[in-house]
């Protein structure tokens, strides 16, 4: 197996919801289907795809009202700066989502970062990270 990850798939609790926070992010639908799936290109060969939850466990062979959760998972935004940690976790705020650890030093490697749970659950680091870069292509750099 090449050693790729191509979607991520979540169950969405509320699909508006989540159609209103990445897009208050400026993120645009790769393919939105509306009641059921929409699909957000996230780097090259990379797709996050939020599954309505009752959809996502019928197309696992699960109940569909078998309970949801979000754990253990963090999903990384990388920037430039502090300030852009500042800013990103701003708009994630004003998006529907909720600051679960406010912009500030983090505790391993240098790092300056924030912690936002999504509507969904899912929790994102919004990172700077001096001795990390990713490259136009999206190759990371760990110097």
């Amino acid at each position: 197996m090449d050693q790729q990850l191509n979607v991520v798939t979540v169950a969405a609790i509320d699909l508006d919801a989540t159609r209103r926070f990445y897009g208050a992010l400026g993120w645009h639908a790769l393919l939105d289907v509306e009641g059921e799936i929409v699909f957000y290109q996230t780097a090259p060969g990379q797709v996050l795809a939020f599954f309505l939850a009752e959809k996502f466990n019928a197309d696992q062979g699960r109940p569909t009202d078998a309970p949801i959760d979000v754990s253990g998972i963090t999903l990384a935004h990388n920037v430039a700066s502090r300030d852009q940690v500042i800013n990103v976790v701003s708009v994630m705020a004003e998006g529907g989502g909720t600051i679960l650890k406010a912009p500030q030093p983090g505790q391993f490697g240098g790092v300056f970062h924030a912690h936002v749970r999504d509507p969904n659950g899912v929790v994102w680091e919004i990172a700077h990270n001096p001795g990390w870069r990713v490259e136009p292509d999206g190759t990371v750099r760990l110097d």
